[in-house]
């Protein structure tokens, strides 16, 4: 059996997983990110303890843990992650190590949650894949015969930053017309209310209340109840999803591509039509026989990644 840990700005959440990546004993403890190094590890010992108590039967040979980057996958050290203040170069796989007595290896979300869908989920059975996680950001992994590829400095597979319009609106990572600051879940909430504002008639603003509050799961609700206006402001995020999907294919031609992530069950209605679409923005004839598909663990990604580091 194997802990896997998924630390995030407010909480951590932690699981055992079986080799076949099954998840079980589930548990979730708030993280304080703005005090000091300790004070956020006591989070992650706590979490990890729980598991250990709830399951004291199990051979825990390993504990994975998904962090936010930026961070250093060979040796276990997070940086200096905005949404942890806490740590500054803290050592996270050698302190959860000298905690537990086991094993211990860190990586970022993207990453992990790629691996596990290549090890155990929607991307099992192929060789090269490529994850993405559609969400308030976009991220991506990228796995390789069942290895993360990480890059000379571990920096690889930043494909939420890949700039689809140079004269695009300015990403919060500094650049223009990056995918995530064009179709992320903020930037599909923000063209709905331009369309309201417009004088656009939809069912999203009975769900939303009011247009200063329409959110993306918003639009979800109204799109499945057939509203026009949602199913246009997703059919434009399915188009700058293909475009982006297009460079992608180019660059890496994977064997599929998994969509995870919280918008991706959104999204998935549009996977059939963008997989046709991609022909008009590769150079590659036969993109289209690229399965694009959803990944298999939904909220559960951190935890299955941060496993599958242990495998």
């Amino acid at each position: 059996m194997i802990v896997g840990v998924d630390i995030g700005g407010t909480k951590v959440a932690a699981a055992l997983v079986t080799a076949e990546g099954e998840i079980s004993h589930k548990t979730r403890v708030p993280m304080v990110s703005t005090g000091d190094a300790a004070t956020g590890f006591a989070a992650v010992k706590e979490a990890i303890g729980a598991i250990y108590a709830a399951a004291p039967e199990a051979a825990v040979t390993g504990i994975g843990i998904c962090s936010p980057g930026p961070l250093d996958p060979e040796t276990g050290v997070v940086l200096n992650p905005p949404n942890l203040p806490c740590w500054r170069n803290f050592p996270l796989a050698a302190e959860t190590e000298r905690a537990f007595g086991v094993a211990t290896r860190v990586d970022n979300d993207g990453n992990a949650a790629g691996l596990a869908e290549a090890i155990w989920g929607a991307g099992a059975g192929y060789r090269n894949v490529f994850y993405a996680t559609l969400g308030t950001g976009i991220g991506a992994g990228i796995v390789f015969d069942r290895k993360i590829y990480h890059g000379r400095t571990g920096g690889a597979a930043e494909g939420g930053h890949v700039t689809i319009d140079y004269r695009g609106p300015r990403c919060a990572c500094g650049k223009r017309g990056c995918i995530e600051a064009l179709a992320a879940g903020p930037q599909i909430a923000r063209r709905a209310r331009e369309k309201l504002a417009a004088g656009a008639e939809s069912r999203i603003l009975a769900h939303a209340g009011s247009l200063e509050e329409v959110r993306t799961e918003h639009v979800g609700e109204a799109f499945r109840e057939g509203d026009a206006v949602a199913r246009e402001v997703l059919g434009e995020t399915a188009f700058l999803l293909t475009v982006w999907l297009g460079n992608i294919v180019d660059l890496l031609e994977p064997d599929v591509i998994v969509v995870g992530g919280g918008v991706a069950e959104l999204m998935s209605s549009f996977f059939a039509g963008m997989s046709a679409d991609l022909l008009h923005w590769c150079l590659n004839q036969r993109a289209d026989e690229i399965p694009l598909v959803l990944a298999r663990y939904g909220a559960d990604a951190g935890i299955a990644g941060a496993a599958s580091l242990c495998r």
